[in-house]
């Protein structure tokens, strides 16, 4: 169904009627209460201190003993705070905090696959671009930065690119 469609179809419906829809999907799509509960109750701060302790522990596991290292979990928080629509400082705090956490990790455990640092670099990148976007390099600049002075000092195997990416121009 059309977005044009779908107007036409809720305008021929009465405010009731409406509630009842919303309330059915509420119910019966877990997309939809997870949506409904955030644009209602956010509690952002929650959600990225949950997001922060779940990446963190990738890196630095307190119920195990050997790390996981997988980007995919920072990945999976960001793409649904961008589907909630979460304020986009926070949003670029938690991608930020991927790659800080990656790099503590990485100082204390050297020669990594390159495949991490590729990896890392597709974050950075990303966050780079987000950060643009958002029109918040003036507030995350020195974070950013401190993220490709120590790709440089640690001698990262690209480095250079992390160096190409902060420059957004």
């Amino acid at each position: 169904m059309s977005k044009r469609a779908l107007k036409k179809q809720i305008s021929t419906l009465s405010n009731a009627e409406l509630q009842e829809q919303i309330m059915e999907l509420y119910e019966r799509i877990p997309e939809v209460k997870t949506y409904y509960d955030f644009v209602f109750n956010p509690k952002e701060d929650k959600l990225v201190d949950e997001a922060k302790i779940k990446i963190s522990n990738e890196y630095f596991p307190t119920r195990r003993k050997r790390p996981r290292k997988r980007r995919s979990i920072a990945q999976k928080y960001i793409k649904h705070f961008k589907t909630l629509g979460m304020n986009p400082l926070l949003l670029s705090d938690v991608m930020l905090f991927n790659i800080e956490i990656a790099q503590t990790f990485e100082q204390s455990s050297p020669g990594l696959p390159d495949a991490f640092y590729k990896s890392m670099l597709n974050s950075f990148k990303e966050l780079v671009q987000y950060v643009t976007y958002h029109h918040l390099l003036e507030e995350l600049g020195e974070r950013i930065e401190h993220i490709v002075s120590l790709a440089e000092e640690r001698k990262w195997p690209n480095a250079d690119l992390f160096d190409e990416a902060a420059d957004p121009s």
